[in-house]
C-alpha cells in the first residue's frame, strides 16, 4: 500500500528532488521520485523551453517547480528597474570586491557588472503563468508566505502549493495562508535555511500543525542525503523527504567540476551559513568568499536581498570559470550552496542510482526499526 503522499502525487517513492538542472529533475521523476526544477533564475522564455524539454523526457510522469518570491526584499513595492536597484549598491562594496579579488591574484574587471535581481520576485507572476501552461504537479515557494496570486492560481489549476519553513511559527503562518504542503527545512540544509536542526524542527512543525486541527502533510528537509535519514524523518511523522544537495554530485548535474571535487573532499564541518551570496543566510561550502562576508570575523556586512546577489553573482561566475582553468586564487574563493550532508557525498553517480540507493537504504532502516520492537 503506497503512502498517501505517493498516491497524491502519483509517485512510487516519497523522495522529492530539488535541482536547478532539468536533467536531474527528469531522471529522478523517471526513477519513481518527484523532480522539482528550481526556476527563479530563468526568464519566462527560458523556463518554457526547460519545461517543454522535461515534458518530453518524463512522458506524463509528475514533476514540480520551485520559485523564490520573498516576502521581504529591498525595493519591494517601489517598482524599481534593475538599474535603479543597482544604484543602491554602495561604491565601497565594489571596491571591497576588487580588493578581495586582487588578494587572490585576480584582476578586477574594468567594467563593473551587476546581475539581475533574480530573487526579488519581480518575475514571479510571469514564471508562474508559464509553469501552469505545462502539466506541473507542484509549486513550491521559499523565503516567506507565497504571494496570494500563487496560492489562488494553485487552487484554480488544482496544483498544490508548498512552502519551505525553518521554524514552527512560520509553518503556522503558511497553513493559515492556505498552503497545501509544508517543507520543514532544518539548518543542515544547503541554501537558505534557519537555525533549528532538522531532528528538532520536523516534530515541532508537525505538532504545531496538529494543534491547529489542520491536516497538511510535512516533508522533512535539511541534510538528508541517505535513505536511513529519510526513514528517521518518516518515523518522526514526516510524509517523505525534500532533498537538494545530494543531486549536486550526480552525473546529470551542471555543478562545475572544480566545485564537485571540493564537495567530494568536504566534511560536514566544511559548510557555513553566510549571507555573502544572496543577502540572506544560506548554507554553502566554506571558502575565502564566505569568510570575507562574516562581519563577526572581520568581514564586511552583506547587503540586503537582492542587492547582495546582484553584486556577487557576476563575480562568482567569473571565479568559477577561473577555478575551472586551475587558478588557485579562484579555487580558494569558489563556493556553492550545499548542506552539511556533503560529508556523505563522496562519489559521482547517476541520479537514478541515487534514487535506488535511497530506496534500499530506507527499506533496510525500516527493517531495523521493525526488528527493534519487543515481541
Amino acid at each position: 500500500m503506497k503512502p498517501a503522499i505517493c498516491e497524491q502525487f502519483g509517485i512510487d517513492f516519497p523522495l522529492f528532488a530539488f535541482s536547478h538542472c532539468r536533467d536531474v529533475v527528469a531522471a529522478v521523476t523517471n526513477a519513481g521520485g518527484f523532480g522539482v526544477l528550481g526556476a527563479t533564475a530563468y526568464t519566462p522564455e527560458q523556463l518554457d523551453q526547460e519545461l517543454s524539454w522535461i515534458d518530453e523526457q518524463v512522458n506524463g510522469k509528475p514533476y514540480g517547480l520551485d520559485l523564490i518570491v520573498p516576502a521581504k526584499y529591498e525595493g519591494k513595492g517601489e517598482n524599481l528597474s534593475s538599474a535603479q536597484l543597482a544604484d543602491r549598491i554602495p561604491e565601497d562594496y565594489r571596491g571591497y570586491i576588487d580588493e578581495l579579488l586582487a588578494a587572490h591574484g585576480i584582476e578586477p574587471e574594468p567594467k563593473k557588472r551587476t546581475g539581475a535581481p533574480i530573487l526579488s520576485g519581480s518575475t514571479g507572476k510571469e514564471l508562474l503563468e508559464v509553469a501552469l501552461s505545462h502539466p506541473i504537479k507542484l509549486i513550491a515557494n521559499a523565503l516567506g508566505v507565497p504571494p496570494d496570486y500563487m496560492i489562488e492560481a494553485g487552487k484554480q489549476h488544482g496544483v498544490p502549493v508548498a512552502a519551505l519553513v525553518g521554524a514552527k511559527e512560520h509553518a503556522v503562518k503558511q497553513v493559515r495562508a492556505g498552503v497545501d504542503l509544508i517543507i520543514a527545512q532544518g539548518t543542515e540544509a544547503g541554501g537558505h535555511c534557519g537555525e533549528v536542526s532538522t531532528m528538532v524542527l520536523v516534530p515541532e512543525v508537525i505538532a504545531a500543525i496538529e494543534e491547529m486541527g489542520a491536516s497538511v502533510p510535512v516533508l522533512a528537509a535539511g541534510g538528508i542525503v541517505t535513505g536511513r535519514q529519510m526513514a528517521a524523518a518518516v518515523a518522526m511523522g514526516a510524509a517523505g523527504a525534500w532533498t537538494g544537495s545530494v543531486w549536486l554530485t550526480t552525473e546529470e548535474a551542471e555543478t562545475p567540476p572544480a566545485t564537485v571535487q571540493k564537495f567530494l573532499k568536504a566534511t560536514s564541518r566544511d559548510t557555513v551559513r553566510s549571507a555573502g551570496r544572496t543577502g540572506k543566510p544560506a548554507r554553502q561550502l566554506v571558502s575565502d568568499w564566505t569568510k570575507a562576508w562574516l562581519p563577526n570575523e572581520g568581514g564586511k556586512r552583506p547587503l540586503p536581498l537582492p542587492l547582495q546577489s546582484m553584486l556577487a553573482e557576476p563575480v562568482i561566475r567569473r571565479i568559477d570559470v577561473l577555478a575551472e582553468q586551475g587558478h588557485e586564487g579562484a579555487q580558494a574563493l569558489a563556493t556553492y550552496f550545499v548542506g552539511q550532508g556533503v560529508g556523505l557525498m563522496n562519489k559521482v553517480k547517476p541520479a537514478r542510482e541515487v534514487v535506488r540507493e535511497f530506496i534500499e537504504d530506507y527499506l533496510a532502516a525500516a527493517e531495523r526499526l521493525s526488528n527493534s520492537l519487543p515481541d
